[in-house]
């Protein structure tokens, strides 16, 4: 189902995959993330937001040699929505017609994903037994940020990550009470269960927080992308009081955070980034800058993030002791050190 990608040849680096993720934001403003399996190919044992790569039951995309392959667009919203189908068992889907979010039986769902993952049918095919009126729900999904595997690691992609926010609770109770009086019943929130373990060993939420937090003690592993974008994303809705804050607080601290996400220049929206070696540190980890776009994007319009760098220790099980630190602040510091000698 997937389009092929070319090889690489010999001394050139790999072709990135185009893949999409999806940070999603449970109705308490917390984030659901993904323990990968020990024997995964791609970010082993590793905690990551639901997402994989893009197929051609997404829609058409440019070949690897075309710098707008990896553009944001319809084909990587498609993707995100139909990954967390099959990572996660979340099904975010409308009916065309009504404009109202469908539901499915749970059990429905469970085979549709497994039968979608063993390549039996596609989603679109499934969707539409489902509803004839169905399709993705690919309009609430917020770009933020691109990134791009660095040209030393051996499989590459081009991920477009995205926000998508479930309804907070005075919301969902609202939507409850209509599509109980148009369709009978609905469930009320979607809850993310494990794929069998072919990928997935655990699906939950936590606060961004929390998941930081798990990090910094050695508990899970995430890579710098994941931890830069829960750092963001901590700062906004995991502002004190968490666990007393009420729907409109709630509210008002996802419209900062959007708010933020189209800031800066380029806006988080836009940012491109290909994370690449600035320095060694004392201890042993590195400085990795965000500015560069990557290889694939160079002499085009695409930039990163310049502010802001992520400091890292890369062992043999994964990335550890991830900290993200203003590029000023680390070189400052150096000067200082380097003056006290």
């Amino acid at each position: 189902m997937s389009q092929k990608t070319s090889r690489p040849t010999k001394g050139k680096p790999s072709p990135p995959r185009p893949s999409s993720s999806v940070i999603l934001v449970s109705p308490k403003n917390e984030i659901l993330l993904l323990h990968r399996v020990k024997s995964s190919t791609s970010f082993a044992s590793a905690h990551v937001f639901p997402g994989g790569n893009i197929s051609l039951q997404d829609g058409e995309y440019p070949p690897p040699e075309h710098p707008k392959r990896h553009d944001e667009a319809i084909h990587y919203r498609k993707a995100a929505i139909r990954e967390l189908f099959e990572e996660s068992g979340i099904l975010l889907a409308k009916d065309k017609s009504t404009g109202r979010m469908i539901t499915v039986d749970h059990a429905e769902k469970e085979n549709g994903r497994h039968a979608i993952h063993r390549r039996e049918t596609t989603f679109p095919e499934w969707l539409k037994k489902q509803n004839e009126n169905a399709e993705p729900d690919i309009e609430p999904l917020i770009p933020f940020t691109h990134w791009i595997t660095p040209i030393n690691v051996p499989k590459r992609f081009t991920t477009q990550m995205y926000l998508y926010f479930l309804p907070l609770p005075q919301e969902s109770e609202k939507q409850l009470l209509q599509d109980i009086t148009a369709e009978g019943g609905r469930e009320e929130v979607q809850v993310p269960t494990t794929d069998g373990g072919i990928e997935i060993m655990e699906a939950r939420f936590l606060p961004a927080s929390e998941w930081l937090r798990l990090a910094g003690a050695g508990d899970i592993i995430l890579f710098p992308p994941q931890y830069i974008l829960l750092h963001i994303i901590s700062g906004f809705l995991d502002k004190e009081p968490r666990d007393s804050a009420s729907p409109e607080e709630l509210k008002r601290r996802r419209s900062e955070l959007v708010e933020f996400v189209h800031s800066g220049s380029p806006p988080w929206t836009d940012k491109y980034i290909s994370p690449k070696m600035l320095k060694m540190l004392e201890d042993g980890r590195v400085v990795l800058a965000l500015d560069s776009p990557g290889p694939e994007l160079k002499g085009s319009d695409k930039r990163g993030e310049s502010d802001r760098v992520v400091i890292v220790r890369f062992n043999k099980e994964g990335p550890r002791e991830v900290e993200v630190r203003w590029k000023k602040d680390v070189f400052e510091n150096e000067g200082k050190e380097k003056s006290n000698l």
